[in-house]
């Protein structure tokens, strides 16, 4: 039995992409450069927003215009993060399963710390344990320094611990962490990718998960 979850939170836990679009189309737009599309965006994310901002700008961009999309794009975010983010279907459900289970859980996010922060608490409350998201002391999946921390902090062991996730990032922060993993196909990236990476299962559903855990 796992006594500890740790999960991603956009795309997994959560369904960011619109407000993560808008937000990037509003600084692009600020900017003069061109908007990007949903499925657009869904390919850019997963690697922190700075990626994200990089991969949206124009082939060619200066650093110097792309640091002026990053910032007006983060000023944009901090205050609309909220509009259209929502968890997907069944997660409420699963994580009040694990708390009654007494399942530790925690995110390990690579979008920015407060921003991590906030959702957690305003979308889960006291159903998530500990959150911790990019810093300048907690370098980007598939690094494991987030996934460590979070561990050190509820007092829980790699052994008994699983991650969750949506994308090839998840599943090789799952492997640098010593974790085992588990792929969600609600998200951003697909099955098939997925399934090139170690896993314990694939699923399609959040009710699908607990019975792997006990």
């Amino acid at each position: 039995m796992k006594d500890t979850v740790v999960f991603d939170l956009d795309g997994t836990l959560l369904n960011t992409l619109d407000d993560l679009m808008d937000s990037v189309n509003f600084a692009l737009g600020k900017c003069g450069f061109p908007s990007r599309s949903y499925e657009e965006v869904r390919a850019f994310v997963g690697n922190g927003v700075r990626l994200l901002v990089e991969r949206a700008v124009p082939v060619g961009t200066e650093k110097k215009d792309a640091d002026k999309v990053f910032d007006i794009f983060t000023a944009h975010y901090d205050k609309n993060m909220e509009n259209k983010t929502r968890p997907y279907d069944g997660v409420h459900e699963l994580l009040a399963a694990l708390k009654a289970r007494g399942i530790k859980t925690a995110i390990v996010s690579n979008k920015y710390d407060s921003a991590v922060k906030q959702l957690a608490e305003k979308l889960f409350g006291d159903m998530i344990d500990e959150a911790v998201g990019e810093s300048k002391t907690v370098a980007k999946k598939p690094a494991p320094d987030g996934v460590l921390a979070a561990l050190e902090k509820l007092g829980s062991n790699k052994s008994d611990a699983v991650y969750i996730g949506d994308s090839d990032v998840d599943a090789e922060t799952a492997k640098n962490s010593g974790l085992d993993f588990i792929g969600v196909t609600w998200g951003f990236r697909d099955r098939s990718l997925l399934e090139t990476f170690p896993h314990i299962a694939i699923v399609d559903r959040p009710e699908e998960i607990l019975p792997l855990l006990i």
